[in-house]
């Protein structure tokens, strides 16, 4: 990845953890500088992206310290997931809920227009980008 696009990416994970970038904005950006994809581990504390070329950045996200639940709940993350596409919390608010609900990470497949939740027994949820914006 070369210097221009890291500075991009880390530009929207700032944005993301000071509430200034919604997900559709994230999305939009790293398409823009060609990232196809992105994991998140709320273990580790780290967020790697994905080039189609075979390139990948990873960057520290300095998450809060939330607890993880003990069951993972497709509920719960359900919940998180339709309250951000209506920008009704901020990132850091939607970590805290999907950890709560046992999740331990996600992937964001940008390309396919998806995300993978999952929790620390391999339970998992796939969520499809919506084709309208949610009410």
């Amino acid at each position: 990845m070369d210097q221009n696009q890291a500075f991009v990416v880390f530009d929207i994970v700032r944005g993301s953890l000071t509430g200034e970038m919604a997900f559709p904005d994230v999305v939009g950006r790293l398409m823009e500088v060609g990232v196809e994809r992105y994991h998140a581990d709320y273990s580790r504390q780290e967020k790697t992206f994905y080039c189609a070329n075979g390139e990948s950045l990873v960057v520290t996200v300095p998450y809060a310290r939330f607890p993880t639940g003990g069951t993972f709940s497709v509920t719960k993350v359900q919940e998180a997931v339709r309250q951000s596409q209506r920008n009704e919390h901020t990132y850091l608010d939607f970590v805290e809920k999907t950890m709560a609900a046992g999740c331990v990470g996600y992937f964001v497949q940008i390309t396919g227009r998806r995300a993978l939740y999952f929790g620390r027994n391999g339970e998992s949820h796939v969520e499809l980008f919506p084709s309208e914006p949610v009410d």
